[in-house]
């Protein structure tokens, strides 16, 4: 870009071309072996450990005697074009085009089971990605009828564990869900109203209902990571033995 043998002066064609004149004489200094040394060790960590980002990274290189600063591992992350894997799971998401159900559990006294259900996904970090979580929960009882881990994010999962809930407890009352576009999908809608259930969805950032559902689902995720499931069914409050 930049003619050193041209008869404009340097300085000229630095003006023409709209850049700063010190990036022309400017030469890159070379990674040091230090630095060499621990990109070395980062991206080692990283393979094995993909989801630390560089708070992470920085605390396990201290316990290992290597003295760094959180910045300094971001910079060189940068450098090496590295992050951490980290799930976007948009779990809640609406489709524009999908019809949103009144919320009718405002004011209403729940205080049996079957009353109502209410769905909820969320997702499960993995050894190499992750994968999504969806329940079926008994509000009143908050037991966890029935549930599924998924890789993608589709209505045919969430109508397929409430077939499964119907089938074992019968029908609730109501069903709750977020707006989330599985929950707001014909398929998912039509299978909770041909079976006579009212449809429920929380307002948009809603997290008054979610709070048991994503407590319950807790322990259920737990088991998708390789804990004793028989464990977890002692520890939880939830009766995942139902689900």
């Amino acid at each position: 870009m930049i003619d050193r043998g041209h008869e404009l002066s340097v300085t000229r064609q630095a003006e023409l071309l709209n850049i700063s004149r010190g990036t022309v004489y400017y030469l890159p200094r070379p990674v040091g072996d230090a630095d060499l040394a621990l990109m070395r060790r980062i991206d080692e960590l990283h393979l094995e450990h993909p989801f630390m980002g560089a708070r992470m990274l920085r605390r396990h290189l201290l316990r290992e005697g290597i003295e760094v600063g959180r910045r300094h591992v971001r910079t060189l992350m940068l450098r090496m074009g590295i992050e951490a894997l980290c799930p976007q799971p948009g779990t809640s998401k609406r489709n524009p085009g999908h019809k949103v159900y009144p919320y009718l559990l405002r004011n209403l006294a729940i205080t049996q089971a079957n009353q109502v259900w209410a769905l909820d996904t969320t997702y499960c970090p993995m050894a190499r990605g992750f994968v999504y979580l969806t329940a079926v929960v008994d509000v009143a009882s908050r037991k966890v009828l029935a549930h599924k881990v998924a890789i993608t994010l589709e209505a045919c999962h969430a109508v397929e564990i409430l077939e499964q809930a119907f089938a074992r407890y019968g029908l609730p009352d109501i069903v709750n869900t977020d707006q989330g576009s599985q929950f707001t999908a014909e398929d998912f809608t039509d299978a909770v109203l041909k079976r006579g259930c009212k449809l429920s969805m929380d307002g948009r950032g809603a997290w008054r209902d979610k709070d048991y559902v994503s407590y319950c689902t807790s322990f259920a995720r737990s088991t998708t990571s390789g804990a004793s499931r028989r464990r977890m069914e002692s520890l939880a409050p939830c009766d995942l033995r139902g689900a």
